[in-house]
């Protein structure tokens, strides 16, 4: 039996969470805001850490700064049972951040690079990714040095008997690359948000976008925010509802669906007990600030899977 259930490579940071904020920052003016949280963020961290919670075996690699900022993430990390053994720690650059500043119904995001740029495949041992039943990769487009190199990995990955499932997340030059459509020959389930799966297929019409992509990958999943998320298999399309919250943030509610769904996935559900298990951790993910908060709280995310779970028929 494989070490892992899950493997994840790439980035890890905090996210600074800001809110109350007005929508126009006048400058040299100084701004307050109503209410902060500094969380264990990045994508590909929040999917492991609540995969983790979740009650799966997940292993994770990463190269992160000998600050401050980097130890606070390992350690949130580690505490939610991700082994972290293999994260790099690299003196002279900086670990990552990013600052996100709410203003009511939209946000901004911004971010500093720092160590999420600069992982590299010689940053990887491949025979602990390897050593897994599925590998998650998230935030194709932040993963500059990583990014030539990921369709190889991929493809060794495969080879190897593992699944692959990728969530592009944002591309913050809005370039979405021709190399994107090689590395998807690769992937297994594609998890874009509405936004994300119009930019890959280079239409505006989201069915459009789902009918293209299904004929790329062999299973599509597009999270849809408050209208739920669809699931796109060849010609089959599975729909599910969201779950109603009392919604703190929508931060890494994306990243808690994807972990959601995989951790049913991999325990052999159906795609529509995946869907709603997605569903199902995205709006957990939203009663508490950040992304890994509400799954931190293990009483409170107990509660929440018990009461809410027949709600969305997630068994």
């Amino acid at each position: 039996m494989p070490r892992f259930d899950v493997t994840i490579a790439g980035e890890l940071n905090l996210d600074l969470i800001f809110y109350g904020l007005r929508e126009e920052l006048p400058p040299e003016r100084e701004v307050l805001a109503r209410d902060m949280k500094l969380t264990l963020g990045s994508s590909s961290a929040i999917v492991a850490h609540n995969l983790a919670c979740l009650g799966s075996r997940v292993g994770f690699q990463s190269r992160i700064g000998v600050d401050e900022m980097g130890t606070v993430a390992l350690d949130r990390l580690a505490a939610g049972g991700v082994d972290t053994s293999l994260v790099r720690r690299v003196s002279g650059s900086q670990t990552g951040l990013t600052v996100i500043l709410h203003h009511g119904g939209w946000r901004n995001i911004l971010t500093y690079p720092g160590t999420i740029a600069e992982l590299t495949l010689s940053d990887l041992d491949f025979d602990y990714l390897s050593d897994s039943r599925h590998f998650h990769l998230s935030s194709f487009y932040l993963q500059t040095a990583l990014r030539p190199h990921i369709k190889d990995l991929f493809r060794r990955l495969k080879a190897a008997g593992l699944s692959i499932s990728l969530d592009t997340n944002d591309d913050p030059e809005n370039r979405w690359g021709d190399d994107l459509r090689d590395v998807l020959q690769q992937v297994d389930i594609l998890f874009p948000n509405e936004n994300e799966a119009r930019k890959i297929a280079g239409t505006d019409d989201l069915d459009l976008a789902l009918d293209r992509l299904a004929t790329m990958v062999p299973l599509v999943v597009a999270k849809l925010g408050p209208k739920g998320a669809i699931a796109r298999r060849g010609e089959e399309k599975f729909v599910a509802p969201a779950l109603k919250a009392d919604v703190v943030d929508a931060v890494g509610a994306g990243d808690s669906f994807n972990a959601g769904f995989l951790h049913r996935y991999l325990l052999g559900a159906d795609l529509p007990t995946c869907l709603a298990w997605g569903n199902l951790a995205g709006a957990l993910s939203t009663t508490r600030p950040g992304g890994t908060e509400a799954f931190r709280d293990r009483e409170h995310r107990e509660r929440f899977l018990r009461v809410e779970a027949p709600v969305l028929g997630a068994k």
